[in-house]
């Protein structure tokens, strides 16, 4: 890193656009995905140098960033050629809420703002206590999360903490803990075992057709088809693992429990 705390910054997902200007560091972001859309207008603020899978790379070392923050697995390859180029990296691979509060913190520091990524942190383990306090004692009811439907994904870890914290029951907990997409496939056979009460889709990029999920051969004997209970959550509110998802994306979540 030619500067520290670096003065320019690239960010690869929505995730960390949202989390520095939340902290009031937006001055220092020079590149943003395409996916970035919180908050509002950042798009037309900053330019944008990369989809998810890929990235313009040229046009990234155009901007002569002093830092580019990827996440996952999915964006080694676009983080291992900028690391050829002498850029410096930093891959963020959080997956559940502990990931995304201690990225969260990591990010602030990494911008001179720990103090106040700390009460931030504070003030989302505050709120997420208290939906969890407000569910206690109510009926929890099985929730199937779906993240993708050609072929079917389930929620992933943030996804099924959340869906704990509001008061529901992961239809699928023990694939929520796999990180990769293909390790949460399930099938339709799978689901309608689990018989859950409510389900939720989020596609990313596509719109959720909840007539299609109720016309799936047998799933009208899934309780939550049965009781017209599918919803949809759009994309940028729940699977983007930072403040989107700790907020607006958990309110979306208990209103879907309600």
């Amino acid at each position: 890193m030619k500067t520290f705390p670096p003065e320019r910054i690239v960010c690869l997902t929505e995730e960390t656009v949202e989390t520095l200007y939340i902290l009031g560091e937006q001055d220092r972001i020079v590149g943003v995905s395409g996916y970035a859309v919180r908050p509002r207008g950042v798009r037309q603020e900053k330019p944008r140098v990369s989809a998810f899978t890929s990235a313009d790379i040229p046009r990234i070392l155009a901007l002569q960033p002093d830092l580019v923050l990827t996440f996952s697995d999915l964006q080694a390859d676009i983080a291992a050629e900028l690391l050829r180029e002498g850029i410096a990296v930093m891959g963020y691979n959080q997956r559940d809420l502990h990931g995304i509060l201690a990225m969260i913190r990591h990010l602030g520091a990494t911008v001179g703002q720990e103090a106040k990524a700390a009460q931030l942190v504070d003030h989302y383990r505050d709120r997420l206590a208290q939906v969890a306090a407000n569910a206690a004692g109510k009926p929890r009811p099985k929730v199937y999360f779906e993240e993708w439907d050609e072929p079917m994904i389930s929620g992933i870890g943030w996804v099924s903490d959340l869906i704990e914290i509001a008061g529901g029951q992961d239809a699928f907990p023990e694939l929520a803990t796999k990180d990769k997409a293909r390790d949460r496939f399930v099938t339709s056979e799978q689901v309608i075992a689990a018989a859950p009460d409510i389900i939720i889709g989020s596609w990313c990029g596509k719109k959720v057709r909840p007539e299609k999920i109720a016309a799936r051969p047998g799933w009208d004997a899934i309780p939550a088809v049965r009781d017209n209970r599918i919803h949809e959550i759009k994309s940028p509110l729940i699977l983007q693992p930072g403040p989107a998802a700790l907020t607006d994306g958990l309110d979306a979540i208990v209103a879907a429990l309600a």
